[in-house]
C-alpha cells in the first residue's frame, strides 16, 4: 500500500479513536448526572414526537451502548437500554437527537432525504470499492495496478465520501433542533443543558473526523491515479 495513504489512514485512525474515547468519557460523566424532572430517555423521546405532531413513530429499546439510531423506513426511534431507562442528561441529550432525526424525515428536510436516497448505492460502493481500489494499486498481485480499475474504485470511494459529507448537516441540524426544544421545554434545566449540549458536540466529532478522513483518503487516492496516468 502506498506509503501516503497508510499514513494518513493511521493518523485518522488515531484521531478517531481519541475522539471515540472522549465521546465515551462524556457519555460516562452525563449519565451519572440525573434530571431533576426524573423524566427517562423514552418519555422525552415520546414527549418531543408529540410536541412535534409526530404521532406514527414508535420509540423502542434496542441493544449495544450508544447504538442509537433512528429507523426512517421503520419509523422507529432505536435508543440503547441506558439511553431508554436512563434519567440522565445524557440520556436526554441522546434521545432528543435521534427526535431530531424523525422530525427531519416528517419535515421532509433536504440534506436527510439526500442521504436516504444515497444509501442504496452506497451500501454497495462501500463493499465494493476498498476491493477495487486494491486491485487497481496493484496490491492484490495484479502487476503495477491498473489505472482505469483506480478509477472505477476512486468514483465509488467518492460516493461514500459524499455521504459522510451530506451526514454532517444532518447530524448538526438534528443536534440543534434537539437543543432548541430542549431549551425551551421543562425537560431540563438551566443547569443541565450545558452538559447536554457538550455531549451532542463530542457525538457530532465523531462524523466530523469521519467525513475528513474520508476527503483525505479521496485526495490520495487521486494523486496516486494521476501520477500513474501520466
Amino acid at each position: 500500500m502506498n506509503l501516503g495513504i497508510l499514513f494518513v489512514s493511521l493518523i485518522f485512525m488515531g484521531i478517531g479513536f481519541l475522539v471515540q474515547m472522549r465521546l465515551k468519557s462524556k457519555f460516562a460523566r452525563y449519565s451519572k448526572q440525573l434530571l431533576m424532572s426524573r423524566l427517562t430517555g423514552r418519555e422525552i423521546a415520546e414527549k418531543m414526537l408529540r410536541e412535534n405532531g409526530i404521532y406514527d413513530v414508535t420509540v423502542q429499546s434496542v441493544d449495544g451502548f450508544l447504538s442509537d439510531h433512528y429507523d426512517p423506513m421503520k419509523k422507529t426511534v432505536n435508543l440503547s437500554p441506558d439511553v431508554y431507562n436512563g434519567s440522565s442528561v445524557a440520556a436526554a441529550a441522546v434521545a432528543a437527537h435521534e427526535c431530531g432525526h424523525a422530525v427531519q424525515h416528517a419535515t421532509a428536510y433536504q440534506w436527510l432525504m439526500l442521504r436516504s436516497r444515497l444509501v442504496p448505492i452506497v451500501q454497495i460502493s462501500t463493499n465494493l470499492s476498498q476491493w477495487v481500489l486494491l486491485i487497481g494499486l496493484g496490491v492484490l498481485g495484479f502487476g503495477k495496478g491498473n489505472p482505469t480499475v483506480l478509477l472505477i474504485g476512486i468514483i465509488m470511494f467518492a460516493v461514500s465520501t459524499l455521504f459522510s459529507i451530506i451526514t454532517l448537516p444532518v447530524e448538526f441540524d438534528a443536534s440543534n433542533r434537539a437543543l432548541a426544544w430542549l431549551e425551551r421545554t421543562n425537560v431540563i434545566n438551566t443547569q443541565e443543558f450545558p452538559g447536554a449540549k457538550d455531549a451532542l458536540k463530542w457525538a457530532a466529532a465523531t462524523y466530523v473526523v469521519a467525513a475528513l478522513a474520508s476527503i483525505a483518503m479521496l485526495v490520495q487516492y487521486i494523486l496516486i491515479y494521476m501520477e500513474r496516468r501520466d
